[in-house]
């Protein structure tokens, strides 16, 4: 019967959509963590002389020539969504991926690593923020309450303990950081782009290796390499193999798998998800530094999961009640109603 064909389908989007998203979380989650190795690979190249431009530059130019063949495979018949995704492409590099860490990096020249890592991970209530001036709506209670839950997880788990020495351009640069990795959650959780999640990903890093290329030529970004063995945990490995830790797992799989998650679950949650990645980096110390994390460490990782939980909660309750309002007609459930990424346009 007509009735019930129009009702099947209004039943099984919601069902496709929730898998779709779940998904996306456990891909949210792998991203996170191969991300948060990247600080202990790092670490060890810069207990051995490696400064820190050379080693994000080395990790961008490494990941963006393994990604090219892949890229371009993924392309293969289809040249001109390059010419049609372009901008996008070169915002990523740019902004998301070159700009954010240059600027990390030159709050972490002029603050501790924890304060300047906690201002760059200000972006979700850059977001949240943002969209409540752009719909004209303001945050829910649980997205507010997730956000500054969240929040003061992650203090708890960067341990901001003792006399924190505050300079206001350090101050400056972290917020700039924050900033671009509030705009990389929007470019790569735009759901009605066709280009392909490596596509993107191989592109956006191939900007940013040139653009830090082109800071370290200008002067801009001290470079100094090293071939002297690495420590990680109880091995003493070439130093070829951090590097490669560094591009493969903590570059390459986490970019990729990045983007991915940014698109199935819109770039609220995915940031919300993404602050895990610091307890991550805290449990991947632990294994390959020695560095043991304290039992207020252990505190804040269970405020951020808690966080995100309320955040995915609020998410969840108003996906079920859009489609409870549909009334079976089939109209399409938004993707991640809290953010609202793909609906907000700029307010005349």
């Amino acid at each position: 019967m007509p009735a019930a064909q129009n009702h099947t389908p209004a039943r099984e989007l919601p069902t496709r959509r929730t898998g779709f998203q779940a998904s996306g979380l456990g891909m949210a989650l792998f991203s996170s963590a191969v991300f948060g190795l990247s600080g202990s690979f790092a670490k060890s190249l810069l207990e051995t002389g490696w400064t820190p431009g050379a080693a994000v530059t080395a990790r961008l130019t490494g990941a963006a020539l393994i990604l090219a063949l892949p890229a371009a495979w993924a392309l293969k018949g289809r040249w001109g969504q390059l010419k049609d995704n372009w901008l996008t492409i070169v915002l990523f590099g740019l902004i998301g991926v070159a700009a954010c860490q240059l600027f990390y990096f030159n709050a972490v020249a002029r603050l501790s690593v924890g304060v300047a890592l906690l201002l760059e991970y200000l972006a979700p209530v850059i977001i949240v923020l943002w969209l409540w001036v752009a719909s004209r709506r303001r945050p829910r209670v649980l997205t507010a309450g997730g956000t500054l839950l969240s929040l003061a997880g992650l203090v708890l788990v960067l341990d901001l303990t003792g006399a924190v020495k505050v300079d206001l351009v350090g101050v400056l640069w972290g917020m700039a950081a924050a900033v671009c990795l509030a705009i990389y959650f929007f470019i790569t959780a735009k759901e009605n782009d066709t280009l392909p999640p490596i596509v993107l990903a191989s592109g956006g890093l191939m900007v940013g290796a040139a653009v830090m290329w082109l800071a370290a030529a200008t002067g801009l970004l001290p470079m100094a390499f090293g071939t002297a063995d690495t420590a990680l945990g109880p091995w003493t490995v070439p130093w070829w193999v951090s590097l490669a830790g560094l591009v493969v797992l903590a570059t390459v799989l986490a970019y990729v798998s990045g983007v991915m998650a940014a698109r199935a679950l819109g770039s609220k949650v995915a940031s919300f998800v993404s602050l895990t990645e610091v307890l991550f980096a805290v449990v991947w110390a632990w294994l390959l530094l020695g560095e043991l994390p304290g039992a207020i460490q252990l505190v804040g990782g269970l405020l951020i999961v808690g966080g995100v939980i309320l955040v995915r909660l609020d998410e969840l309750r108003l996906s079920a009640a859009a489609a409870f309002n549909d009334g079976g007609r089939g109209t399409q459930v938004p993707a991640s109603p809290l953010d609202h990424a793909n609906d907000v346009e700029p307010v005349p």
